[in-house]
């Protein structure tokens, strides 16, 4: 078996030595006579595995204790609709910085339950960079403030965690959790989901300071309630147990290869790789965004002529790199480096685009 080096946003690569373990643990886990999937969530056994991913993940991200970690179903757009839920009034303003598709997203679900407020939006210079903080216009008083760290479609990527004053920051960290390390007690409630640094689809983190959870917010059903959640350990329903458990996997890797301090190493590495070889092609290949904004989990980039698209990808494939067509809202390419994949794989992405430029130059 040969495996392709996958550039997927998302569903993305997950480390093949979590994918042995779990294919070796599939049948029979730990003793137990069953799989993991097929075991009560509520039983001692993987009870032990939830505290354990919990357990990790506090260690890899250094989260304080005054925050609680949920592992919830559903993606990061749900959690978008259940953050006005539980921590805003009915129409009470709520602050969002736009900088990508997942912005806009974010304020969109956000809309139908609170005075949802550009404080700056991106979208006039297409997305390509960060409005200075200056220009934002922060509403006094607001619940809260609200930005995605990372732009999976865009590229644009925060480098530093933005001052919003009082007003408690929310961030959206789906593409670029534990790609660095981050000062957790900045924020009010960090969220993502799983499936491009930290696991498979259908599972979501959220880590949120525990006294915004006696915020009263607006009326909704218990299994909207972030505090339910939290006061039964994730375990209000039935949750996604294979996910967890493969999360947790991917936790332990990390710790063992040392940590967010060294991914945040290689992913320095990787991006300077793949960069460098869009800025040295003398226009072959170009990426648009603000060298300062540039993301180094997702680099969008475009062929100078794209009648030569489709060829690239095919040739690609062909080489071993996958999943490298560029988002629909985008078009062009684009290549997702999360902690996952080795710098091997961007490496031979380097070269590939060096080769196909001789080429076709």
């Amino acid at each position: 078996m040969s495996r392709a080096y996958n550039f997927s946003a998302g569903p993305a690569t997950l480390p093949e030595p979590v994918l042995r373990q779990a294919q070796a643990e599939m049948l029979e886990w730990n003793g137990v006579g069953a799989s993991i999937v097929e075991i009560s969530h509520r039983g001692p056994e993987f009870m032990q595995v939830a505290r354990e991913a919990e357990a990790d993940l506090r260690t890899l991200m250094s989260i304080p204790d005054d925050y609680a970690v949920l592992f919830l179903a559903g993606g990061a757009t749900t959690q978008q609709a259940l953050l006005p839920l539980n921590f805003a009034e009915p129409g009470e303003a709520v602050d969002y910085v736009v900088t990508g598709h997942w912005g806009k997203t974010a304020i969109k679900q956000a809309r139908p339950y609170v005075d949802a407020r550009v404080a700056a939006d991106g979208e006039a210079g297409g997305f390509r960079d960060i409005p200075p903080r200056h220009d934002w216009r922060l509403t006094p008083g607001a619940a809260y403030v609200h930005y995605t760290a990372n732009e999976t479609i865009h590229g644009v990527e925060f480098r530093d965690i933005p001052d919003v004053g009082d007003a408690p920051l929310f961030a959206d960290f789906s593409s670029s959790i534990a790609a660095e390390p981050v000062d957790v007690s900045r924020f009010g409630v960090i969220y993502a989901g799983a499936q491009k640094n930290l696991g498979p689809v259908g599972v979501t983190v959220v880590i949120v300071r525990r006294d915004l959870l006696e915020r009263a917010g607006q009326p909704r059903a218990d299994i909207f309630n972030y505090k339910s959640h939290a006061a039964n350990d994730s375990m209000l329903n039935t949750p996604p147990t294979w996910n967890w458990y493969l999360a947790g996997l991917v936790f332990k890797w990390m710790l063992a290869e040392g940590g967010v301090a060294e991914f945040a190493r290689r992913n320095a590495r990787k991006s300077a790789l793949l960069y460098d070889a869009i800025d040295g092609s003398g226009g072959f290949y170009r990426n648009e965004v603000a060298p300062a904004a540039r993301s180094r989990m997702n680099v969008p980039f475009f062929l100078h002529d794209p009648a030569l698209d489709a060829t690239f990808l095919e040739e690609a494939a062909t080489a071993g790199l996958i999943a490298l067509k560029g988002h629909r809202v985008l078009g062009g390419m684009r290549a997702s480096i999360y902690n996952a994949m080795p710098e091997a794989g961007v490496q031979a992405l380097a070269d590939f685009m060096r080769d196909f430029q001789t080429r076709y130059g």
